[in-house]
């Protein structure tokens, strides 16, 4: 079977983003500032209006560490107070300061179960008030991301689902569909060595798993820094297509 051109292939994807968009409001989106990674998402950037999915690779599944501060990077660059909602309160506030997102724009709500971090990501992405909203949940299925999409989509909120588990075992979900815009897996690399004693930033393995109407692709970035961006290694930022690798599937 030939291989379709890559002008068919786009036009394909325009078509479906339209198909998809019908009737919803127009939504603008957040760039990461980073041309590759900006580029494999429909719109140049992260649909603002729509819920996103984030956990953490490998050891990563459970804590989430990395996945929490990529999560608070992107909430930092959007404007106005940002609503985390979660039922573990474990979050490191000056972490998530160094990320740019300072306690004074959060507004943490510590809920009793996920059914209710489900129930308060809803109303806070209703509100419309809000830069972003985030839920710490475990389990997500079709039915309650759809009706978080749907609130993010009437108030043009950025929705994130951070997915945290209680055992490796149960990161297995995070294949299971969902109604979110994007799925991310950030997974922790080696910083690069330094030429004083001392710890370098941070690496982060990025996988775009899944974007509804554009590409996976894996990035490897350094960790967001206190303006809330990721950056291109500088070993790496010199060769072609090294920051960016496109996958076939999720």
């Amino acid at each position: 079977m030939p291989a379709a051109a890559p002008s068919a292939i786009a036009a394909l994807r325009d078509r479906i983003v339209r198909i998809e968009q019908r009737g919803r409001p127009d939504s603008a989106v957040l760039p990461f500032g980073i041309g590759e990674m900006d580029r494999r998402l429909p719109g140049g950037g992260l649909a603002l209006g729509a819920l996103h999915e984030v956990a953490g690779g490998g050891g990563e599944a459970t804590h989430g560490a990395a996945a929490a501060l990529f999560a608070a990077g992107i909430a930092a660059r959007t404007p106005g107070p940002v609503l985390w909602c979660l039922t573990r309160p474990d979050l490191f506030a000056p972490a998530l300061a160094q990320a740019g997102l300072p306690p004074d724009r959060v507004i943490f709500l510590e809920a009793g179960d996920e059914r209710s971090v489900l129930a308060c990501t809803e109303e806070g992405l209703r509100h419309g008030g809000l830069g972003a909203v985030v839920a710490e949940v475990a389990r997500l299925s079709m039915t309650a991301s759809r009706r978080l999409q749907l609130a993010a989509e009437r108030s043009r909120t950025l929705g994130l689902a951070l997915r945290r588990w209680r055992r490796p075992a149960e990161a297995a979900e995070f294949g299971q569909p969902t109604a979110s815009m994007t799925r991310w897996r950030i997974s922790v690399l080696p910083s690069a060595p330094l030429l004083v004693p001392g710890v370098g930033r941070h690496r982060w393995l990025v996988e775009l798993i899944r974007c509804r109407a554009g590409e996976s692709a894996d990035f490897e970035m350094e960790a967001c820094d206190a303006a809330g961006r990721l950056a291109v290694p500088a070993d790496l930022a010199d060769r072609p297509g090294a920051q960016g690798r496109s996958r076939l599937a999720s």
